[in-house]
């Protein structure tokens, strides 16, 4: 959960670049460009804004929508029962080549059974998934994680939209920004850049980090026990 105030990352930058009155830079600005930070994290770490929640299915039908602030799919991780609330069933992956070799006719099977038991999805078409059988013609939840667009900070006062840890790399977002504005100064162009090297570094870095403690890989080698889990 962020606890990190807006205004003290926007603080931290107008002391940098020492605009603490706001002449040169508008505050308004700098919280645009914050915000404008947050979406280009999620953007280049999906996970950073991460949902997990139990969502109702559209009723009798195979082809499924995310949530509309949702901006990918990571999983489905389960069946939630009629009402939202009860644990159920795993629901796993399958590729859509190997129902449609095997059933073609699937979209149209009958879900006599009320739980779903697998989901398809494809990253071109990131806001949509399929699950086998189709939906019950009753209410019927399934829980999903996915990746959601942060939401627009309006108010400074509050906390930043994504986790703590992704601070500096805020910061150095808007600072990207504000020494782009003034560009054409002796020196800035290079500072915008280096900034940018920054921001990017820090997303990317915090990628491999946590690739580096995932609890389904093993250090020098992988784990049998996790089908798709890759060596490091």
């Amino acid at each position: 959960m962020a606890t990190i105030i807006t205004q003290t990352i926007i603080d931290r930058a107008e002391t940098i670049i020492q605009d603490t009155t706001n002449v040169r830079w508008p505050a308004a600005e700098l919280l645009n460009w914050l915000n404008d930070g947050q979406r280009e994290i999620v953007l280049l770490k999906p996970e950073a804004s991460v949902v997990n929640a139990s969502v109702q299915l559209t009723a009798a039908k195979t082809k499924q929508t995310l949530p509309a602030a949702a901006i990918t799919l990571l999983d489905v991780t389960r069946n939630m029962g009629s009402n939202g609330t009860t644990d159920g069933d795993a629901i796993r992956l399958v590729s859509r080549e190997v129902l449609d070799a095997q059933s073609p006719d699937w979209h149209t099977h009958t879900n006599t059974g009320g739980k779903i038991q697998h989901y398809v999805f494809d990253p071109r078409d990131p806001k949509t998934f399929y699950v086998y059988p189709k939906a019950p013609a009753t209410a019927w939840y399934v829980e999903l994680v996915y990746s959601a667009s942060p939401t627009e900070i309006t108010n400074p006062a509050t906390a930043i939209s994504i986790d703590d840890i992704y601070a500096n790399a805020l910061l150095d977002y808007v600072l990207y920004r504000a020494y782009s504005k003034d560009a054409e100064y002796a020196g800035n162009a290079q500072r915008a850049v280096g900034h940018y090297q920054a921001f990017v570094g820090s997303i990317t870095g915090k990628t491999q980090s946590d690739l580096a403690r995932n609890p389904n890989l093993v250090v020098g080698g992988f784990n049998p026990n996790v089908i798709g889990a890759a060596k490091v």
